[in-house]
């Protein structure tokens, strides 16, 4: 069976949405490219740090995709082939954005309006 077969087997198998499916056998097929198509039972933490670290510093994606990015490789790792994994080393985390305080948002909304006479 090859590998992507088997991780859908795996995940229908713990009977998760089809959408989680879609998602984590997209990120592990980018994995997977991203290493030079180099098989998952041949690479280790290092190169999950690696690549998680590419999706933050050099895509610049969400902290929440680099989440979603980060568990599909560990699903990978720890529920179809087996395989612990110990600490990720200097991973570069996503930069949750910050949140806006909610009597600012409401202060803002009234000076717009009043601008635009409405």
């Amino acid at each position: 069976m090859k590998l992507l077969d088997h991780v859908r087997h795996v995940i229908r198998k713990k009977h998760y949405s089809i959408r989680t499916e879609q998602a984590y056998t997209n990120w592990i097929k980018k994995f997977i490219l991203f290493n030079n198509k180099r098989h998952p039972k041949d690479m280790g933490e290092k190169e999950i740090s690696q690549y998680i670290s590419y999706l933050a510093v050099k895509r610049n994606v969400a902290a929440s995709t680099q989440n979603q990015a980060l568990n599909a490789v560990v699903f990978l790792y720890k529920q179809v082939l087996n395989r612990g994994l110990g600490g990720f080393g200097n991973m570069q985390r996503a930069k949750r954005p910050k949140k806006i305080a909610d009597y600012t948002l409401q202060g803002y909304k009234l000076r717009f309006l009043k601008r635009s006479g409405l």
